[in-house]
């Protein structure tokens, strides 16, 4: 069981790898919170389409907790999101997938301070190879430049969306037993109409941009793969091996970002990209031999 969710949370964070490559593409061609709120809407029509009968049997289950299934759409999707795209205006990107190797350590400490979830030595030694192995990739094989590296009020948004996504991980040991189509029709619905008020405030501050062509097949990949298909399997990854060794994965995302932008966009592939995926690879193999007998 745990190796099929290593397939799924790696295909997931290969998916999440692909947004960050498509969004730096986005820039010019839909501005971010039209392409939220269109990939969440594609996405939730999407799972819709197929879920009807899923939806009726589970319909008893969805009416008592439906204000939780939004509350999963709107924090883990569209705040996430949100909070992500707009630091992005004030601060860089390599800023922001440091900051974002955040997430497996907030998870940890937030199970440990509610739950008192432990967390072992080698847990943490494989943490720090990994996240060591996210500053390679992000800073271009010079770990020196990080140095350099200066706060602003896009960092204080990015900690945010840190938080957002680390809730997520950590609230979905309280999904309700439901259908995964259930789960994410409930999910991409609070996620859709959270990101419709944001619309009106883009438009408020001049910086909407309608989708050209490009924006287009941008909002198309969003959303049928890091919207629906990475959520769907990153919450079954989550259901057999817990958040706190699921959350860990997400430190593959900038590995990913980086390679994708290599095979897709024509980047040079480097030693140091090589040596960042084994470096993260190896430190989740090493934080998954270190797991408390009950790490969930």
């Amino acid at each position: 069981m745990p190796f099929q969710a290593y397939f799924y949370l790696v295909i997931t964070t290969m998916l999440w790898g692909g947004n960050t490559m498509v969004g730096k593409m986005a820039v010019g061609h839909v501005s971010p919170m039209m392409l939220n709120v269109s990939r969440w809407t594609i996405a939730f029509c999407l799972i819709m389409a197929i879920s009807v009968p899923q939806l009726k049997k589970d319909w008893p289950l969805i009416r008592a907790n439906w204000l939780g299934l939004l509350a999963f759409g709107a924090i883990g999707y569209t705040a996430f999101n949100a909070f992500l795209y707009s630091a992005l205006q004030y601060t860089s990107a390599v800023n922001g997938a440091i900051e974002q190797g955040g997430i497996p350590v907030l998870i940890f400490i937030i199970n440990f301070l509610i739950f008192r979830i432990p967390v072992t030595i080698v847990q943490i030694v494989g943490f720090i190879i990994s996240f060591i192995g996210v500053a390679l990739t992000v800073s271009n094989g010079d770990l020196a430049t990080l140095l350099n590296l200066h706060l602003n009020f896009g960092d204080g948004l990015l900690l945010l969306a840190v938080l957002a996504y680390s809730l997520y991980s950590v609230a979905l040991r309280w999904k309700p037993q439901i259908h995964w189509k259930s789960m994410m029709a409930g999910a991409a619905l609070g996620a859709m109409l959270a990101a419709i008020p944001l619309i009106g405030w883009e438009a408020s501050r001049n910086a909407l941009i309608l989708p050209d062509a490009t924006g287009l097949g941008i909002i198309i990949y969003a959303a049928l793969f890091p919207s629906l298909i990475s959520q769907i399997l990153y919450i079954k990854g989550v259901e057999i091996i817990g958040a706190n060794r699921a959350g860990l994965f997400i430190n593959l995302v900038p590995v990913f970002g980086t390679l994708l932008s290599i095979v897709v966009l024509g980047e040079h592939l480097e030693l140091f990209h090589i040596l960042a995926l084994a470096m993260v690879l190896g430190g989740i193999a090493i934080a998954e031999r270190g797991k408390p007998t009950k790490d969930r």
